[in-house]
This record gives structure tokens, sequence and C-alpha cells, in this order.
């Protein structure tokens, strides 16, 4: 029998599942290795790695050349020597199940993955929203954003430490990845995620941060400091003025 026939006769045989479904995370355009490791592939007639059930990646029968359809020549790659196979420069119409399945005495399935392809997150924002100051703290409102989607949080800060109200802030966006933004010592984090790519962008200096968007940042306190010394020393140069023209207007009259 051709190894077509039998490729055409496996996909018709519903082999029993393995005992585990594999999740397994790739970046668009990357390669992926899917391997067997199951005792069943020392005897068999032939092995097929099949995609969605229904598409053949490869056939092989041992002491035979690995057989690949048309359709996936140059982007799959089999491996004789432990019936592993790669994957190359996948796109998102390659997430779905590979399964590995043998026929032989019993047909079995001995390897089976729920492959998802995902592309790179996409950059982050994080800026204050508002910023309200009393004698003893500082109440700052970040929001932490991306292309799709955005999270707000509240953080308080006295002279010595900050917290964040209600404490992490995270939600999963439209697209699938998880949006976080939370505070380490005094750096406002907001990260995003998926399980392939990250990115983030922090605030530092919270303190620092409340003072610049109450007007009272090191420069305008420098500046004030220098506007006070000047003035009192302009008064202190005018009394000593007008002291001695009295002085010298008394001494006259005498």
């Amino acid at each position: 029998m051709s190894l077509s026939v039998i490729l055409g006769l496996m996909l018709c045989i519903e082999a029993p599942g393995s005992s585990a479904v594999t999740d397994v995370f790739v970046k668009r355009g990357d390669d992926v290795l899917l391997e067997v490791m199951d005792d069943a592939t020392k005897r068999f007639i032939i092995l097929v790695w099949n995609f969605n059930t229904s598409n053949v990646l490869v056939g092989y029968s041992p002491g035979g050349k690995p057989t690949v359809p048309e359709g996936y020549t140059g982007r799959v790659e089999f491996f004789v020597g432990n019936y592993s196979v790669k994957l190359k420069n996948l796109q998102d119409d390659d997430s779905g199940v590979y399964t590995a399945q043998v026929t032989g005495n019993k047909d079995q399935t001995i390897a089976e993955y729920m492959v998802t392809v995902q592309g790179p997150v996409s950059p982050v924002d994080l800026n204050p929203d508002s910023v309200s100051i009393s004698l003893d703290s500082c109440n700052l409102t970040v929001t932490c954003s991306t292309e799709d989607s955005h999270i707000s949080s509240t953080f308080t800060c006295d002279t010595n430490t900050c917290s964040q109200e209600g404490g992490d802030q995270s939600k999963v966006t439209n697209s699938g990845a998880s949006l976080r933004v939370h505070l380490l010592n005094d750096t406002i984090i907001c990260n995003y995620s998926n399980q392939v790519s990250w990115t983030q962008k922090n605030m530092t200096q919270i303190q620092d941060l409340c003072l610049l968007h109450a007007g009272l940042s090191d420069g305008v306190s420098i500046c004030l400091v220098k506007t006070v010394v000047f003035s009192v020393g302009l008064i202190i140069m005018v009394s000593v003025v007008i002291s001695v023209h009295l002085m010298e207007k008394i001494r006259k009259l005498k």
C-alpha cells in the first residue's frame, strides 16, 4: 500500500488521545520544535503529524523517507532520529492543534500540542492624570495605556513612603495580553505582556512628581529662596539708607 493511501486512511482513524495537551506559545515569525516523548514510537508502521486533525504535515514509515505535502514544503522539517517536527516562520493561521499519531498493532496519539501564535505587544504609555496635595501627603492618579486598552490607579505618598490604592491593578486586553500597573519602592511601573513578549514604562521619584505638579519643585523652591533673600537684603539696605538720612538730619538740627 502506498504511503499516500496510508496517510489517507490515517485521517479516518480516531486514535486514542494522549494523556495531556501541551500548550505552546510562539512569537509570530519564529520557529517551534514539537517533540514525541512516547515509547509507542519503538514499533509502528507509519507515523503522521497532523494539524487540526485533517491537515497532514508529514508522514513517515520506518526505512523510508519522510513525505511532506506540497503546501508545507519548506515550512516543515522532520527529524527521523526522534520523530520530532520543526514548524518554521509561524503565522497567525498556524495556531491550532498539532498531533503525532502512529499506526501499528494499535492506533495511538503519541503527542499533542496546542500551538498559539502571538505577535509582540504594542508600546505602553504612562501619564499622570491628576495630583492633589495636602500638608502631609500627595495623591497621584496615573493612566497606563496601550493602543486598545487602559488602566488607571491612584498612589498616595507622604515624606517617606508611597502606597497604591487597592494594590496592583491589572486587566486582560482585547488582544489577550495582560496590562498591569504596580508600585515598586518609589517607582510606578506600567507593564504590558503576553506569553511571547513584554514592554514597560516607569515613572520614578513620585514625591518629586507631586511637588512638580503642585508648582513646588526644587527649582521653584530655590527661586523662591533667592527672591526672599533679595527682598530681605533690599529692605535692609533701604532701612540703612533711611537711618543714615535721619541721623544726618538730626545732627544738622542740633
